[in-house]
């Protein structure tokens, strides 16, 4: 059975780090905090539109989470509008980004990382 889409992506981080990684996805890149089930962790979901596509998942006590670690995950994509909004809102918050083409498309890319390390990457079609 084929996959159909992407459902979520997961981060686990500890308390502090979590509502850094909460505020960054909402004010920086535009998620929403939704319904999440009453889990016995404390987190989030974060939606883009109807769709939960981040959850933000407190570490257990005892659990070691190493931040800057470079692990295999690379970057999540999201597809985004108004490319120049966008970018004028990282540059006045003074977070360090790259632009990029993607050749025989023109879809323009803007890559940077959130608090934890993790890599981002924005997509506009317009």
């Amino acid at each position: 059975m084929p996959a159909l889409s992407l459902g979520h992506y997961n981060i686990r981080a500890p308390h502090g780090l979590l509502e850094d990684l909460r505020d960054f996805y909402c004010a920086t890149v535009g998620l929403c905090i939704g319904p999440r089930p009453a889990f016995r962790s404390h987190g989030y979901w974060l939606y883009a539109g109807d769709n939960d596509v981040l959850h933000l998942s407190q570490t257990r006590a005892g659990e070691e989470r190493e931040v800057g670690v470079v692990p295999t995950f690379d970057h999540v994509a999201f597809l985004c509008s108004d490319f120049s909004a966008m970018r004028a809102k990282l540059v006045a918050e003074g977070i360090a980004h790259s632009v990029d083409t993607v050749p025989l498309t023109g879809q323009r890319q803007i890559f940077f990382r959130d608090p934890a390390g993790n890599g981002i990457e924005l997509n506009f079609r317009d």
